[in-house]
This record gives C-alpha cells, structure tokens and sequence, in this order.
C-alpha cells in the first residue's frame, strides 16, 4: 500500500511519522534518519510525566491531555525551521487538528502514515517493553483519522521490510541518501 496525498505544499522539509502505536513510526522513521543525517525527535520523549503515567495506567489520553505535549512538538520543529535545518519526528498525529498543529511548526511538512493490521499491531504492542499497554490500542484506532487528500504526505504499509520504506520515502520525496 503506498497511497499518495497530494498537495500544493512545498517540498517538505520535516518528516512526521505518524500512526497508531505498534505501527513502526519510530523504527522506519530512523531508517529515513540513517540515510539522511537529519535530526530526529521521538515524540514520546515529548511527553510530560503525567501523560507517560495515565497510559501506562492503560487510561487514554484527552484532547486536553495532548494539546501541550504537541506544542511542544511543534516548538522543536520552529527552532529548527528558523535555523533552515530539515527535521524527521515520529509522532502519533492521529487527528488532522493534531497535525494541524505540527505543521505550524515548519513549512513544508509531510506525513508518512504507518498503517497497519489491527492484529499485527497487537502482536507488535506484545512483543515490546513501552509505557503504551496493547489495551489502548482500540482507543487510538477510534480516534485515528486517516490523512486527508489535501494533507501533505502517503501511506505506508508497515508490514513490509523497513529498508524498503525508507527507500520509498526517499524515492517518493526525491532526496537521496547522504554521502550519494
């Protein structure tokens, strides 16, 4: 699966991964970082102690809960962008008001969406040690809303080898890796 989103949108200049957890955000999103030596900021290292303990409780998370937290985000990505310098997150962004909100930090930002199997997703929430208990998972799914045709960004299938989604990222964003 490699739907595209197309849009007027500059060429982009910071890379959200983003999906629900277990969809292997982070993972792909630090193989794009390898290959381009840009910096990277994994959200959940974004969010305050409070958040980290209502979803270890397996307690999901408000609108409330989230707004500080992804402006904090979009805080990382503003000083970046002021410095001209490309930027790669791994962030959830499961509302458009959510990515709404990330791209003010930058122009030209672009989505990629791990999306995933429900199942796959459990085995992969099973298999790990993180704050995020596979019980919240249902959560996430009801409050994910798929990129919109006029949002910067594609849809990846996470199921696929990781080095393969890298370079999809790469060819569909026409940069090459660094040192080529």
């Amino acid at each position: 699966m490699n739907a595209l989103h197309e849009s007027s949108t500059p060429r982009p200049f910071h890379l959200v991964f983003m999906g629900v957890s277990g969809s292997g955000k982070s993972t792909v999103a630090r193989a794009v970082q390898e290959r381009l030596g840009w910096e990277m900021a994994e959200g959940d290292d974004f969010h305050p102690p409070e958040n980290v303990a209502k979803m270890s409780e397996g307690t999901p998370l408000t609108d409330a809960d989230r707004w500080g937290w992804l402006e904090s985000l979009a805080a990382w990505t503003a000083e970046r962008e002021a410095r001209d310098e490309p930027t790669i997150m791994a962030c959830s962004a499961l509302r458009r008001s959510y990515r709404d909100v990330l791209r003010r930090g930058g122009e030209g930002t672009f989505f990629v969406h791990c999306t995933g199997d429900k199942h796959m997703l459990l085995d992969r929430m099973n298999a790990r040690d993180h704050f995020m208990p596979p019980s919240l998972l249902e959560s996430q799914l009801d409050t994910l809303e798929p990129l919109g045709p006029d949002e910067a960004g594609m849809d990846v299938d996470p199921a696929l080898p990781v080095d393969r989604l890298a370079a999809m990222v790469l060819a569909r964003l026409g940069l090459s890796e660094r040192g080529r």
